[in-house]
């Protein structure tokens, strides 16, 4: 990721890009690749004491899996590009969508990024608050303050910024020039995007969808918020533009 600012760019809290953009005439041409890290299972291994020994099967332990994790990471296949299901047994149960207890003094709609736990709430009325597992961006990336939904986008366009295109020239055929990535289940801005803006100018930050679901949880991007696609579907649902964004 390059330091150097561009006409879009704005000083702050938000002055790094998460080398994103859209189909906007206020988005940077700057994007981000995210890494990606696998989840390995647990097992407990037997074996048997009568003779002759031998292995007892492997017994696989699975996080708990409630009704309602299952409808809400069923499969979309409604959407523009048909959505797979999430196995809600691989995503950490804290980091699964929720409604919890969230005191505070934040307006109702009011979205709430916290980096140390990897969660975003999005502020309910008495005391609620609809809570999302979030991938965060690596050390160096890091970001906070306030800022509001600007725009919001239904499978979005992605377009790499030049000094991506240098390092990795395969990209070069999703450039600025040809039109950028066009949205689908691989697309980096996923399903939907809420595009971050302060004090009226493009942050350069998102908060969108990864089909990377065990990034949940993880430091993984340039700097976005990135969220389960059925759960930045269901947040993009209840979030209005113009709300309100605090990072913490």
């Amino acid at each position: 990721m390059s330091n150097k600012n561009t006409s879009n760019e704005t000083g702050g809290p938000f002055a790094r890009s998460c080398d994103m953009s859209a189909d906007s005439p206020t988005m940077s041409k700057r994007t981000f690749l995210a890494g990606a890290a696998g989840l390995s299972s647990l097992a407990l291994a037997g074996c048997q004491t009568a003779r002759p020994q031998v292995a007892a099967p492997v017994e696989q332990l699975q996080p708990s899996v409630s009704p309602s994790d299952l409808t809400a990471y069923r499969a979309m296949p409604g959407e523009r590009f048909p959505i797979p299901a999430v196995d809600p047994s691989k995503v950490p149960e804290q980091f699964r969508r929720q409604l919890v207890s969230y005191p505070t003094s934040e307006n109702v709609g009011t979205i709430i990024v916290n980096t140390n736990t990897f969660f975003l709430h999005l502020v309910q009325e008495n005391g609620m608050a609809m809570r999302y597992g979030v991938g965060l961006g690596r050390a160096g990336f890091e970001w906070s303050g306030r800022a509001h939904v600007g725009w919001k986008q239904e499978w979005p366009k992605w377009t790499p910024p030049d000094e991506m295109i240098a390092r990795q020239p395969e990209l070069e055929q999703y450039s600025a020039l040809n039109g950028g990535m066009p949205p689908g289940l691989m697309n980096p801005l996923g399903a939907r995007a809420l595009y971050i803006f302060q004090g009226g100018r493009d942050t350069l930050y998102r908060i969108h969808g990864s089909p990377e679901y065990w990034s949940i949880g993880k430091a993984v991007s340039s700097g976005c918020v990135r969220l389960i696609q059925q759960d930045v579907i269901d947040l993009y649902g209840r979030v209005t533009t113009g709300a309100p964004i605090l990072v913490v």
